[in-house]
């Protein structure tokens, strides 16, 4: 049975786990960043290779959700919420995101990236017709004034890009479509519950990929590079699926807000992995904006309450 609960307490196992996994997660903008560098392989069949290696864990997933007592058999509405959240959530989000990395640094993606709990407050706000508080008001301000800052840094910084502005559009609308998951999956994860929910729409979206990449892709650059096959299981294991099962796992020792609170070093973890790994400068508007965007996001989901299986 599903419950509403808030958790306040932090215990060590949980607050560790919570940081490892949020660090890991970081470090996807680091690989593929080291992939396009070094093997010059395009968005579409690095995220191909993401859920190849992906693909097994999400199918043992959702065959012992499914083959458990308590399964939750989904009707045929709830089936499409579900197929078309996957597909906005881990397949547009996902392509965007790797194509958008390919113009940007890789701090600025996660820093533009982590705005999706502001825009799914948005969705709920005009679409859902939640009330926004005054400290969420706040909260959007401060977040949005802290992208302008970092923002206004990278331009500078970073002028002779001719594809920065399409670089981080495409972050930018990843972001949206990835609000859209999470507004969404807020809906039916009470319903159908959060690991049913996860590993279906993880198929979903692995389905999405492969399609595309049945029509738009190249085969032949799968075996024209043997590095290209590890950045794949690295993304796979090391960025996705070790930090997802960490992370729900966080939700349920120590709950939403605390994990909120701790996943704030993500984009400090990205900033920091990015100037040793990648060589990426660090500099004052960078900071200060981060700061900014964190506090921000950080409020905006305060009073969230989360769903425990």
């Amino acid at each position: 049975m599903n419950k509403y609960v808030q958790n306040n307490k932090i215990t060590l196992a949980g607050f560790l786990i919570t940081f490892i996994g949020a660090v890991l997660f970081s470090t996807k903008a680091i690989i593929v960043k080291k992939a396009f560098g070094n093997t010059h392989t395009d968005a579409l069949t690095l995220l191909t290779l993401r859920m190849v290696f992906s693909l097994p864990f999400y199918i043992s997933s959702a065959i012992v959700v499914s083959n458990k007592k308590e399964n939750i058999r989904i009707n045929k509405k709830q089936w499409l919420y579900v197929i078309v959240l996957g597909l906005f959530g881990y397949y547009v989000s996902s392509l965007l995101d790797f194509v958008g990395l390919q113009y940007i640094s890789a701090g600025l993606e996660r820093l533009i990236l982590f705005l999706y709990p502001t825009f799914a407050v948005l969705i709920n706000v005009y679409f859902f017709k939640q009330k926004l508080s005054s400290s969420q008001k706040v909260a959007l301000l401060l977040t949005y004034l802290g992208i302008a800052i970092a923002y206004y840094g990278e331009i500078r910084m970073d002028t002779g890009n001719p594809n920065f502005y399409f670089g981080s559009l495409m972050v930018f609308i990843c972001a949206v479509t990835y609000s859209i998951y999470i507004a969404g999956s807020g809906r039916i994860i009470p319903v159908v519950g959060a690991n049913k929910f996860t590993g279906f729409a993880m198929l979903a979206a692995t389905a999405g990929i492969f399609i595309h990449f049945l029509f738009k892709g190249n085969i032949q650059t799968l075996y024209s590079n043997a590095g290209l096959w590890a950045y794949g299981l690295l993304l796979a294991i090391l960025s996705t699926v070790i930090p997802s099962f960490m992370i729900s796992n966080g939700l349920k020792r120590i709950g939403a807000n605390n994990v909120a609170i701790i996943s704030g070093i993500g984009p400090v973890s990205t900033i920091v992995q990015a100037h040793y790994i990648l060589g990426e400068k660090i500099f004052a508007e960078q900071i200060a904006g981060t700061l900014m965007v964190i506090a921000g996001v950080l409020l905006t989901g305060w009073k969230r309450k989360e769903v425990i299986k």
